[in-house]
């Protein structure tokens, strides 16, 4: 007589925790790493490079430079990603090469303040942008005022209630299912694509345009080392984010293959789009305007076009606002749930949603806490200034661990090895060092800040590692990639 069948296998799977799902393909990675890094920053900084070197050679000159290190870094992140293909990204480096501590303070900071402080920014930025339609005119009225001490309100307006909507449904098309938002991140990234290569060809149309410009100079530039180095650091700032792909790597079909394409491909679009951009601007209008000028590419667009060229380069910014709001809430998520499912943090945080299976409580407190933010108003922008230190700071971090994986795990796979090596790698850290101590040195109230913020999730730690230690790990198993 045969044994009957098990029945015990269905109630096991029952009881399996759920786990994220790859449901992200080359074209979506892509998006994310393009998407996020297209947002406001094109539209705005040029005029700040301007200010800061006064010449239009010499802020290709900082656009050339801040996209070769965007690319460095990306091809070392490239190899990182591809060998440790999980949730949370730097923290999962930081936290092999050089233990928990470090990597909880990399997790803390962007729980904390980088993340939720961007979608402030992000937010906030679709509100001022929305507001330049005369349609949107109410958004600076008072909806109520909430009285906090007798000296002290919170003014509530409308804008606020537009930022925190936004918000909210970002993080709900999130919440809902990895596939639903990188389809909105694919589809967005592809329509500010075409937004830009349409502003520049504008531009190039218009009738005061001319080559000459290219030659002209603004006389009131900071000019030398210190204005370059503001010039680079306002181009990598427009950079920025092309390290958000690596967060989301437990969810990238293939990641051995799709996470160095997406990054090198990702970044080169990038690049190409902000130097067509960027050229024309200088085409249409002189060095001397765009210095001055608020909206760079809305002056260069209202040579071309009068009062509409305005409208549509508002437009652009606010479909490119969107997909890279859309690419910060969805990165942002990863970060706390892998550091709560090492343990070092709220269990409920590293639990994945049983029908989406998305990190869905991350997601809600991370739209908590810039929430938080929002409402506070122009409070936000210091926190997110301070952070801009730390950030760099974990990008150095981060990037040094491919010299510790090399020299441990010399035999380890790695579908992809960073190109240039050990030169790339050792750049890019250079150039972080550099920025991070100028940075230091001219606004060292907010770095100082950046620094005690960091250092007081060094107690949250240990309170967090001895639960760990009393619940026996508390950790779930890590996924297999």
């Amino acid at each position: 007589m045969s044994a009957p069948p098990p029945t015990s296998t269905p109630t096991l799977l029952k009881t399996q925790p759920s786990q994220l799902i790859r449901g992200l393909n080359a074209w979506h990675a892509t998006a994310i790493v393009a998407g996020t890094i297209i947002g406001s920053g094109i539209f705005l900084v040029p005029a700040e490079m301007m200010q800061a070197v006064g010449s239009a050679r010499l802020v290709y000159l900082a656009w050339v430079v801040g996209g070769l290190l965007s690319f460095f870094g990306a091809l070392t992140y490239a190899e990182l990603g591809a060998m440790r293909p999980y949730a949370g990204g730097e923290y999962v480096y930081v936290r092999d090469a050089y233990g928990p501590l470090p990597a909880f303070l990399y997790g803390w900071t962007w729980f904390l303040i980088a993340k939720p402080a961007s979608i402030a920014t992000v937010t906030a930025g679709l509100v001022r942008v929305l507001g330049t339609f005369s349609a949107f005119h109410f958004l600076p009225q008072t909806l109520f005022t909430l009285h906090v001490s007798s000296s002290r309100a919170l003014v509530i307006n409308y804008g606020h209630v537009f930022a925190i909507a936004a918000n909210v449904f970002i993080t709900g098309l999130n919440y809902i299912g990895v596939r639903k938002a990188g389809a909105f991140q694919l589809g967005f990234t592809v329509l500010k694509a075409g937004m830009i290569v349409g502003i520049a060809v504008l531009a190039f149309g218009a009738t005061g345009g001319s080559w000459t410009n290219f030659g002209t100079s603004f006389a009131g530039a900071t000019g030398g080392m210190a204005g370059f180095m503001a010039a680079l650091g306002a181009a990598l700032w427009a950079y920025d984010g092309w390290n958000d792909l690596n967060m989301v790597s437990e969810e990238i079909e293939r990641p051995e293959r799709n996470i160095p394409l997406a990054l090198v491909l990702g970044v080169a679009v990038v690049a190409v789009l902000y130097m067509g951009m960027n050229a024309g601007i200088q085409y249409a209008i002189p060095a001397s305007a765009i210095a001055r000028a608020a909206v760079p590419a809305a002056a260069a667009s209202e040579a071309a076009l009068g009062r509409i060229g305005i409208s549509l380069v508002s437009v652009g910014m606010m479909i490119s606002m969107l997909a890279t709001l859309n690419g910060t809430v969805m990165s942002g998520g990863r970060v706390p749930f892998a550091v709560a499912r090492d343990g070092y943090f709220f269990r409920a945080l590293g639990e994945v949603h049983p029908r989406f299976h998305t990190p869905g409580l991350a997601l809600v407190i991370q739209a908590a806490l810039a929430v938080l933010l929002i409402l506070v108003g122009g409070a936000f922008r210091e926190l997110f200034s301070l952070a801009i230190f730390a950030e760099w700071l974990f990008y150095m971090v981060a990037t040094s661990t491919i010299f510790l994986f090399r020299w441990r795990e010399p035999q380890a796979s790695r579908p992809y090895r960073a190109a240039g090596y050990p030169f790339v790698p050792a750049l890019f850290i250079a150039t972080a060092a550099v920025l991070l101590c100028y940075t230091f040195a001219n606004n060292l109230q907010n770095s100082m800040a950046g620094v005690v913020v960091i250092l007081l999730g060094i107690p949250v730690y240990l309170w967090f590692a001895r639960r760990r230690v009393n619940a026996g790990s508390g950790s779930n198993p890590r996924p297999v990639p």
